[in-house]
C-alpha cells in the first residue's frame, strides 16, 4: 500500500517540479486536484490509471503550468475499498483542500462518496468508472463520467449476440455492484420480454471473493452458449482461464474495462481466449493499425520520458492519459478563474472535442444536461495477439 508520506510528495512532485516558492509565487496559485486510486487491493492493477495521470500532469508542469499556474496532484491509495475512499476523500476535500476531485476510480468506490461531494459542491470530473448513473445530472449536477456507459457498452453486446447466434442462451456474470447490475440491465433493455427466455442464468462475485471458478461453472452447467463477463481484471482473467481449463466454447464476451492486454489477456494466457468479443474506444497499444498514429505516437513519446520501463501493453495506460488531456483541456478553458463553480461550468461546456488516443469518430462533448462526454463503442475481436476492430463506432439503444 503507498503510505500517506509518499503519496504527497508524488503529488507535491507533480505539482512543483523543479520550482521554487519564489518561482512558484510569481506563476500564481497552484492548482490543488485530487484523486483516489486503488494502488493496491483485488483491482491494483488499475493503478496504472493514477500513475500516468500523475506522470501527464508532471509534464504539464514541466512546460510552465496552466497559463503559469502549476498543478498538485494528490492521488491516494484506496484499496477499491468503499470506506477507505470516504476516509481518503474526507482528507482531500477537509484537510488538503483540493480544488476538485478528478479521475477516482471504481464504481463502489465513488458510489461511497458521489453524494457528500455532490452536497459540498465538489467537482467530481471524468470518474474512471462506466456506471450510467453518473449521467443522472439532476440527481448529481457536480458529477460527471468519462467513457461511454457500461448499460450501453451491455446494449451493445445484446445486439451483436441477437445477430450472430441463432439460439442464444445467455449467461451473465457480473460484479456484485452498480458496475456489475449495468450489464444484466443493458441486456434487458435489448431483450425485453425475451430477457428471461434468453439469460438461462445470471451469477454475481464480491470483490472479496478467491476465485469465480464456482460462478463460471453455474453458468456453463445452466446450458449457457453465450456468456457475458462484467469484471474487473482479476477476475475476468481468472474466467478466460477456468473456461478454458472446463473446455467450454460458448461465445465469449467481456467488458471492455478487463481487455487489456498486458493487464489480463497475457496473463490470462493469449491463446486461451482467442475470439472473446469486446469493445473498444481507446487506440490499443498493441494493434498495428497504431503504430505510426500522430496520437500514439505521442502517447509512446510521453511514456519514454515520463514512465520508463512501464507495460506499453496495458491499456490502462492510455485511459489515464486520455482522461488527463481532457482534465487539461478544462483547465485550459477556465481562463485562470478555478473556483469550483467555473471548472464544472468548463467541464459541461466540451464541444466536439478530440483526444488522440480514442479512436477516430470519437469526440467529447458535454453541457450542463448532458454529463456523458461520448457514447460511442467499437466492437473487437481478440486474435490471441491484438485485438481487431470490426463495424463503426456505434451507440446503444438507449441514452
Amino acid at each position: 500500500m503507498i503510505g500517506r508520506r509518499s503519496l504527497i510528495a508524488a503529488g507535491l512532485a507533480a505539482g512543483a517540479a523543479g520550482g521554487t516558492s519564489r518561482a512558484r509565487a510569481q506563476a500564481g496559485r497552484e492548482i490543488k486536484i485530487g484523486n483516489t486510486n486503488p494502488y493496491s487491493g483485488p483491482a491494483a492493477s488499475y493503478g496504472a490509471n493514477g500513475r500516468s495521470e500523475a506522470a501527464y500532469f508532471r509534464m504539464i508542469n514541466d512546460q510552465g503550468g496552466i497559463d503559469g499556474h502549476r498543478i498538485n496532484f494528490l492521488s491516494y491509495d484506496d484499496g477499491y475499498s468503499p470506506p477507505k475512499t470516504v476516509e481518503q476523500v474526507r482528507r482531500l476535500v477537509e484537510e488538503d483542500n483540493v480544488d476538485f476531485l478528478f479521475a477516482t476510480l471504481g464504481t463502489p468506490t465513488n458510489s461511497a462518496v458521489v453524494d457528500y461531494l455532490n452536497k459540498k459542491k465538489v467537482p467530481h470530473l471524468f470518474v474512471a468508472t462506466g456506471a450510467s448513473k453518473w449521467a443522472d445530472y439532476k440527481r448529481y449536477p457536480w458529477t460527471i463520467g468519462f467513457q461511454a456507459s457500461y448499460r450501453t457498452e451491455a446494449q451493445i453486446y445484446a445486439k451483436y449476440i441477437l445477430k450472430t447466434v441463432k439460439d442464444p442462451k445467455i449467461g451473465i456474470l457480473y460484479q456484485n455492484d452498480d458496475f456489475g447490475k449495468d450489464y444484466p440491465a443493458g441486456v434487458r433493455d435489448v431483450l425485453g420480454a425475451d430477457f428471461d427466455r434468453m439469460v438461462v442464468r445470471t451469477a454475481s462475485y464480491e470483490t472479496t471473493d478467491s476465485t469465480v471458478d464456482s460462478q463460471v461453472q453455474l453458468l456453463q452447467t445452466a446450458g449457457a452458449n453465450v456468456l457475458l463477463v462484467a469484471a474487473i481484471p482479476k477476475f475476468a482473467a481468472q474466467t478466460i482461464r477456468h473456461v478454458y481449463d472446463i473446455d467450454w466454447k460458448p461465445l465469449f464476451v467481456l467488458t471492455n474495462v478487463a481487455s487489456s492486454v498486458g493487464d489480463v489477456m497475457v496473463p490470462a494466457g493469449p491463446e486461451k481466449s482467442i475470439g472473446v468479443i469486446s469493445t473498444q474506444y481507446l487506440k490499443d497499444p498493441n494493434d498495428p493499425a497504431w503504430t505510426n498514429d500522430p496520437g500514439m505516437l505521442g502517447w509512446r513519446a510521453f511514456m519514454a520520458k515520463y514512465m520508463p520501463g512501464s507495460d506499453l501493453t496495458d491499456a490502462t495506460y492510455v485511459s489515464g492519459y486520455s482522461e488527463t488531456v481532457t482534465m487539461v483541456q478544462v483547465l485550459k478553458q477556465c481562463g485562470g478563474d478555478y473556483s469550483r463553480e467555473n471548472v464544472m461550468r468548463q467541464a459541461e461546456s466540451l464541444h466536439d472535442f478530440e483526444v488522440p488516443t480514442l479512436l477516430p469518430g470519437i469526440r467529447l462533448n458535454t453541457s450542463a444536461t448532458d454529463h456523458r462526454p461520448f457514447k460511442g463503442l467499437q466492437l473487437a475481436r481478440w486474435d490471441g495477439h491484438t485485438w481487431g476492430r470490426f463495424g463503426d463506432v456505434i451507440e446503444g439503444v438507449t441514452a
